[in-house]
């Protein structure tokens, strides 16, 4: 087996996570708020990814993923924001700040396991991209099939909007909006509203 992956767990209280993660093969390091985790990062330590909690004391989640991306050093490590907001606007603007995927607290160890493990997946193949963010050919054709009204309806969705204020801007009922998500959900082969954010990102439907 090789070596073991590196995470770096910031959070103010990372008891669970701290303890379990090691029984899976995972050498985790701890910072109990942003300052001191950027202060870890800026020492030189290499990590295979961030668990990095939203609600901390001296420097909170967001503007701790800020100062991450805008670091060249380690700007490109995988980010997993953990918080107990599930409010589809904050997830969408901290996708775009550049968080890669979101766990919503409380959440089950199967879950957590799961993300990190298709984070790190994506983050691997990502190297071997290039600068402009290529998908692959698999996504590209799984986007194609979305009709016109669909991508209409992930551009908003990209863009923070509820599906009341979606439904208002296209002039549908809330009803429609939600039969339109679950079908974008099924043609993407994605299971939430946050992973079709995060393939529209990749797929740069914002700039369209």
């Amino acid at each position: 087996m090789g070596d073991l992956t590196k995470v770096l767990l910031v959070d103010d209280n990372p008891k669970y996570i701290e303890d379990v993660l090691p029984f899976y093969g995972f050498e985790v390091s701890c910072a109990l708020d942003g300052e001191k985790a950027i202060e870890i990062l800026d020492s030189g330590a290499r990590f295979d990814i961030v668990l990095l909690d939203v609600m901390m004391p001296k420097l909170n989640g967001w503007d701790t993923l800020k100062l991450i991306r805008k670091n060249p050093m380690y700007q490109d490590i995988p980010v997993i924001m953990l918080t107990a907001v599930g409010e589809d606007q904050k997830m969408v603007s901290g996708l775009k700040i550049g968080a890669d995927d979101y766990i919503i607290k409380p959440f089950v160890l199967p879950n957590l396991l799961a993300r990190i493990e298709a984070v790190l997946r994506r983050s691997k193949r990502a190297i071997n991209y290039e600068k402009n963010h290529n998908v692959t050919i698999g996504q590209a054709e799984r986007f194609n099939t979305l009709t016109t009204r669909e991508k209409d309806v992930l551009l908003l969705v990209t863009q923070g909007e509820s599906n009341k204020a979606i439904a208002e801007k296209l002039v549908v009922s809330e009803i429609t909006v939600k039969s339109h998500l679950n079908s974008i959900f099924k043609k993407l082969n994605v299971a939430n509203r946050t992973q079709a954010v995060l393939l529209a990102l990749q797929m740069n439907l914002t700039e369209n």
